[in-house]
């Protein structure tokens, strides 16, 4: 049984002690039987499904095929064409990407909540769009940092963003599978790239242009159009949002409330909510559990088109682009299946520990063995380390932090420094055919900071649950009214932590 299966008792001992289900909502459903509000509570939560998930999937892939599509680029002559350096300045122009992605990053959540997904995420769509269209048409190295540089910047808003918003509409136990079907769009967006990528490049010469150039332009136009589109298909949080009725509206908020969150409530911006979440341990540990796991993500996305082209199989361009294929795929469907896993056993801790020892081994094979067929192997494990790590990390921070705009912060700021690791993965594939410098970092972050920091966090969640389920918590509500007590977030004795 998971610590938060345990604390029923407990729980409603504390409910009753300070009336904190005074604040969940009328029950609409009070009058039917329990096996007909299942019913409907199962009929809610599939609309919810139908309505939000696809649209967000598509917008990921979008955005992940976006920025790893240099990768895909590389392989068709970029850096021969506009006379970059390798791997000088060609890493160059990735790191840049995640400097401004980074640095904007933080802020973005509190930004969504204030001006609405519904129109926060098609503008940031458009823009990014347009950058990568421009860089279709760069002639030099500078003109392709400015791209670079903008593209990040337009696109800090989207990942933290939808987790941030998933979070606001989905009960801890459903959240980690919803994070990782939307995820898997980026192990598609791979598989999709490189399929993508093979055909655009047949463009090449057509209009004056190179083939790598289509692969921007084709692609950046897609994401504007999809931006434009996204005005109708992108809906706000529950307490705004226009395709719910009155009666559906109280259901998904009141799920929400009984599930111990308060994400479906309107909140006002406080400086209090920012002090809050650098004041949290766990966004800390998380900061480095996330890190661990995502400059593994970005420098794999960047470099597998050429750690294959390196294999030694003398490989065509278009049979490097379609060789990177498979790994995501196996990827996205593991991701999918980890999500799955973690809600029910709600042991996300133990799924991180267990899959980053897969990606390890991945790493090791790819370092050890010069043999084409044992490294293609390799890629397949390492992309199987790393892609469910990313979304169950994610879930996991969601599933621990209360508070509306505490929670956005927090993910912001894990979300946001580990993409800032984006500038070690664009720098450390530096001497094919072997990689080895890049292939050892990638293992030294996975295993010191992904199953390390996962080992510490679910080892001091499990001591704090503990503690709860004993009542040496409880101090922490004497004297306080129902209202002070709903404010302390997942500080509240009866808030017990994913583990």
């Amino acid at each position: 049984m998971s610590d938060v299966e345990k604390h029923s008792t407990h729980d409603s001992q504390y409910e009753n002690h300070v009336g904190a289900i005074d604040t969940v909502p009328p029950d609409p459903d009070a009058h039917l039987s329990q096996e007909e509000k299942d019913k409907i509570d199962r009929k809610l939560v599939w609309k919810l499904d139908w309505i939000l998930i696809p649209w967000l999937c598509i917008l990921y892939l979008l955005a992940f095929l976006d920025r790893t599509n240099i990768g895909n680029a590389k392989v068709a002559h970029l850096t021969d064409d506009l006379h970059l350096s390798v791997p000088e300045q060609y890493n160059l122009t990735l790191t840049i990407f995640f400097i401004s992605y980074s640095v904007f990053e933080p802020i973005t959540n509190v930004l969504l909540k204030r001006l609405r997904p519904s129109v926060f995420i098609p503008i940031i769509m458009i823009l990014w769009g347009a950058s990568m269209t421009g860089m279709g048409f760069v002639y030099n190295y500078s003109g392709l940092m400015a791209a670079r540089w903008f593209l990040g910047l337009a696109e800090a808003g989207l990942f933290p963003g939808v987790n941030y918003y998933l979070s606001c509409w989905y009960k801890r136990s459903e959240f980690g599978i919803r994070a990782a079907i939307f995820f898997s769009a980026a192990a598609l967006s791979g598989s999709f790239g490189g399929l993508l990528a093979a055909a655009i490049e047949l463009m090449n010469g057509i209009g004056g242009r190179p083939g790598w150039a289509w692969i921007f332009i084709l692609e950046g136009l897609l994401t504007v159009v999809f931006g434009v589109a996204s005005f109708w298909m992108v809906h706000d949080f529950p307490d705004q949002a226009r395709f719910l009725s009155d009666e559906d509206r109280a259901r998904v908020v009141r799920r929400l409330k009984l599930d111990q969150q308060s994400s479906a409530e309107h909140e006002e911006w406080k400086m209090s909510y920012l002090i809050a979440g650098l004041k949290d341990w766990k966004m800390w540990l998380g900061m480095v559990i996330y890190m661990g796991c995502d400059m593994p993500l970005y420098a794999f996305s960047l470099f597998l088109p050429s750690i294959i082209n390196e294999l030694g199989w003398s490989t065509s361009t278009v049979r490097s682009q379609l060789l990177s294929v498979p790994p995501y795929a196996a990827a996205a469907i593991l991701t999918v299946a980890i999500g799955f896993i973690a809600d029910r056993t709600r042991q996300r801790g133990l799924c991180n520990i267990i899959v980053s020892l897969v990606g390890v081994v991945g790493f090791l094979m790819l370092i050890a063995s010069t043999d084409p067929r044992v490294k293609y192997a390799g890629t397949f494990l390492g992309a199987l380390g790393i892609y469910p790590c990313i979304s169950n990390t994610i879930s996991w921070m969601a599933n621990n932090i209360e508070g509306v705009y505490k929670r956005g912060v927090v993910l912001g700021f894990v979300i946001g420094w580990g993409n800032l690791n984006g500038i070690v993965s664009s720098n450390i594939y530096l001497n094919p055919p072997r990689y080895l410098e890049g292939h050892g970092v990638i293992i030294g972050y996975m295993a010191l900071f992904l199953f390390g920091g996962s080992l510490l966090m679910t080892t001091l969640l499990r001591i704090e649950n503990k503690k709860r389920r004993e009542g040496k918590r409880d101090y922490l509500i004497e004297g306080k009214t129902p209202k002070e007590i709903e404010a302390l977030g997942d500080g509240k004795p009866n808030f017990f932590y994913t583990v």
